[in-house]
């Protein structure tokens, strides 16, 4: 999705009013709970939340200038990886076994026996 994406791709930018800014912070703050403390740190009140809409209906959300979030077509908003290097405990935690990697690395869905082997792990939360 993200490979070849340039300025170009960006169809509009526009700057969301205060109503849709609570919109979009109260769905972020349902989707991830483990970023409610920062979440003031990281979409702040008082600076304006820039709303960028992108070819394949992307929507991307950035803070000044900074995309920290995505969506597709009014989906769940997912955090960009600058987000989540930044700010690593925000998503639950997978481990699948060395047999599994080379598997999910070339697109495969996580199977059971990938996490449930000796190599595998899984958060106590993940449902």
């Amino acid at each position: 999705m993200f490979k070849k994406f340039s300025f170009e791709d960006v169809s509009a930018q526009n700057q969301v009013k205060a109503s849709v800014q609570r919109k979009i912070r109260q769905s972020i703050a349902e989707e991830y709970p483990g970023l409610e403390p920062v979440l003031d740190d990281i979409l702040p009140k008082k600076s304006p939340l820039i709303v960028a809409k992108c070819q394949n209906h992307l929507n991307l959300v950035l803070v000044n200038n900074v995309p920290l979030f995505f969506s597709v077509r009014d989906g769940p908003y997912m955090p960009t990886l600058r987000l989540l290097h930044q700010y690593p405990n925000i998503m639950k935690k997978l481990q699948v076994d060395r047999g599994a990697i080379r598997f999910v690395l070339s697109g495969a869905n996580i199977m059971c026996p990938g996490l449930t082997s000796p190599g595998g792990a899984l958060d106590e939360e993940v449902e």
